[in-house]
């Protein structure tokens, strides 16, 4: 198994184990067929991936990398929100009438703030600092305006980057006020771990560690069954796959879904349908 694939079972065993559910409670989401979807979580979970021993992606299951890669650069490179310009439909659900997510994640990338070395939005105001302010402490990205939570479709989840440098290597925090493991928790963990490898080919550092921290880790009570079959997988041994950035590539706005891919990822089969709830 890779560290993901052990990362992720143990989190779900100890949520299944120590968790606490909110069957108590009046709570917002819903199954498609109007039920209430119960949760049971812990709070305050912390992984820590070293991104320079292997990828973490998960292999127990396939995880659509080239789908995750290409939201993450819809968010971070584009900055749009726009669900035109995303490649899969894992938005649709949530546009509204002018086919967008409102004022929500890339929406907040791309707005324009004043600093005394002029002009940038979020992602660029991090390139810049990585290239010349390698020792600032202030080096972060943050989507959760409070502002404009009213006009978007859904409040951000993974919400904040804190990227750090040390010697030469590029390090990062992952902030998430919630995650649904089943459905979230590999999309999120290798499209951030790609971040940070990005980053790094993009101002000429190495890339480090993905520190995932989790205000709200769950399962949904439908997903249950389905995480217990992963469980069965535990024993399968399959490595790791190598990120591959094609040399030459080292301007962030030229990454691609093409010149950034995996080599040699082998996982197990999915385990059917997961509900979704809303």
């Amino acid at each position: 198994m890779s560290l993901a694939d052990k990362i992720f079972l143990q989190n779900c065993r100890d949520i299944l184990e120590k968790g606490v559910w909110d069957t108590h409670l009046d709570v917002r989401p819903k199954w498609e067929d109007g039920t209430p979807a119960h949760t049971v979580k812990l709070f305050g979970v912390v992984n820590r991936y070293d991104l320079q021993k292997e990828f973490p992606i998960q292999t127990i299951r396939k995880i659509n990398f080239k789908a995750a890669l290409d939201e993450l650069l819809w968010i971070w490179q584009k900055k749009s929100n726009r669900i035109a310009d995303l490649h899969s439909h894992i938005w649709d659900q949530w546009a509204d009438e002018n086919g967008t997510i409102g004022k929500a994640y890339g929406y907040q990338l791309g707005i324009k703030h004043k600093y005394k070395e002029g002009e940038f939005d979020q992602v660029d105001r991090v390139l810049y600092d990585l290239k010349h302010n390698p020792a600032s402490r202030r080096i972060l990205t943050n989507l959760y305006n409070f502002e404009d939570l009213h006009e978007m479709q859904l409040y951000p989840c993974a919400y904040s980057m804190t990227f750090n440098v040390s010697g030469n290597v590029l390090n990062a925090i992952l902030n998430q006020r919630s995650q649904d493991m089943l459905t979230a928790n590999g999309w999120n963990v290798c499209q951030y771990a790609a971040l940070v490898h990005l980053m790094a080919r993009a101002t000429g550092l190495v890339p480090g560690e993905l520190v995932h921290v989790i205000a709200d880790c769950h399962i949904y009570d439908r997903h249950v069954p389905l995480v217990e079959k992963l469980f069965e997988r535990e024993n399968d041994i399959l490595d790791a796959p190598k990120l591959v950035i094609e040399d030459g590539v080292t301007d962030f706005y030229e990454f691609t879904t093409e010149n950034v891919y995996l080599d040699n990822y082998v996982s197990l089969k999915g385990i059917g349908k997961i509900p979704v709830a809303e």
